[in-house]
This record gives C-alpha cells, sequence and structure tokens, in this order.
C-alpha cells in the first residue's frame, strides 16, 4: 500500500522570487519579417525573436489586454551566455530586464521592461536557436508559467538502498503567479522516501499568490516502486 511521506512540509522548497537583475537583455526593433531576414540576421548573429502580454494567448478576446507586441532581435552571444549561466531548465522560469534600443551599441532606450522567456524554437537538426518568445512580466502581471521540479537527495534516499526504483512523474509544474513571485524551481527533498512513498502535487508549498494549475492536485510527482515497470523511469544511486 502506498504512502505518503512523512515529514514532507521540511522538506519541499521553492527557490526565492527569481529575477536574475544582472542580466539585461538587449535587443533592437525588427520592422520586417519572413524566413530570408529572419536568416539574414541568424548570420550576423542575432537572434529573432517577439515579445507581447500574455493575456493575447487567451482564446476568449474579451480577456485579452493591449498586446504590446514588439518584434524584435537580441544579440544571440548574450543569449547563450544567459542560458548557460541560468541553466537551461530554469530559463523559462526566469524574469529578465529588457531593454529595446535604436540600433546595436545605441544609447537611445525605446522601451525597457522585465520579460519572462515562455518559448526556444531550435533547429531540429544542429539545436541551434532560431526564435525566441516573451512576456513581459510587469510587477502585478499574472502570467502563467511552468516551474521546473528538482529533486534532491537520491543518494540518501532509503528506498533506492532497499533495491528501489526512483519514478519520476512530472519535471515540472504549471502555476499561475504574479510575475515577482515565480519561483524559478521548486526542490523536493527525497533523502527519507522509503519503497511505497510519494510526493503529491498539493504537498508542494508555495508562495500564496501562486496558483497549480491542475484538474487533479492529488496526482504523484514522484514515488519510490519495488520493481521496474513499464511507467518508471528508474534512477539508480
Amino acid at each position: 500500500m502506498s504512502r505518503l511521506w512523512r515529514g514532507l512540509k521540511a522538506v519541499v522548497q521553492t527557490s526565492p522570487a527569481n529575477s536574475h537583475h544582472y542580466h539585461t537583455i538587449q535587443a533592437i526593433p525588427r520592422e520586417c519579417t519572413g524566413s530570408r531576414i529572419s536568416s539574414r540576421d541568424r548570420a550576423q548573429g542575432r537572434i529573432p525573436a517577439v515579445v507581447f502580454s500574455q493575456p493575447l494567448l487567451e482564446k476568449n478576446p474579451s480577456n485579452r489586454s493591449p498586446s504590446r507586441k514588439q518584434l524584435l532581435t537580441t544579440e544571440g552571444k548574450q543569449i547563450r551566455t544567459i542560458i548557460k549561466s541560468v541553466e537551461l531548465p530554469f530559463f523559462c522560469s526566469t524574469t529578465f530586464q529588457l531593454q529595446i534600443r535604436a540600433g546595436s551599441g545605441s544609447s537611445v532606450l525605446f522601451e525597457s521592461g522585465r520579460v519572462l522567456p515562455i518559448k526556444i524554437h531550435r533547429d531540429d537538426e544542429t539545436g541551434k536557436i532560431l526564435n525566441l518568445v516573451f512576456v513581459w512580466a510587469d510587477e502585478g502581471t499574472e502570467l502563467k508559467v511552468d516551474v521546473p521540479v528538482v529533486f534532491k537527495g537520491l543518494e540518501d534516499c532509503p528506498g533506492l538502498k532497499k533495491g528501489g526504483y526512483f519514478n519520476r512523474i512530472r519535471s515540472s509544474l504549471k502555476f499561475q503567479s504574479s510575475a515577482e513571485h515565480i519561483p524559478q524551481k521548486i526542490e523536493v527533498d527525497v533523502s527519507k522516501l522509503d519503497i511505497g512513498d510519494r510526493v503529491l502535487m498539493h504537498d508542494i508549498e508555495v508562495h500564496p499568490s501562486l496558483k497549480l494549475l491542475s484538474k487533479n492536485e492529488s496526482m504523484p510527482i514522484c514515488k519510490i516502486v519495488p520493481i521496474y515497470s513499464e511507467n518508471s523511469e528508474p534512477t539508480k544511486v
């Protein structure tokens, strides 16, 4: 019989508000679109991008707010450096300052504000970044975001030491959150899990402003199973 993890509240943590003030993404306006223009931008070391307000994605037009949509290009070298710095899984759960300037190296600032990356388009064969999608993340703005789940303590997990397998069911959780309270990641310490123990979605404690977007919060995000099964992703220590 499966058991819930005792003492869970003491070991589930969310990272603090993730604003990386030391990373400011530099961008310039992009007036024209098309594959040829995008290819030219990439050849010059730039990455085509777009930024808009997330409500623009709402299916119901009455729920949409002014989009503040801007077509941009960003510096490819800078974006790759930032992704390496914050680590790729956390790039799309981290807010950054964005500065839109008149041109590369220009001192003329058109617009500035905080943004959240929501999508990275890559070449299927080379993995090269083709396009970036951002949403405005002004303070107080409600955003939907996938927050990565990081599991810690696998090397000390008694269930694994007894020959069990770690079944990683969810690698991220979707929340609705005010922009300033988006956690970069959720850390779950599994060092006390025994065979049959599991961690459920509703066991995760987050900032009061975060709302878990799940129809069933009783679903597990991980568990220790006694034998390998087709639906488990085993992690050996």
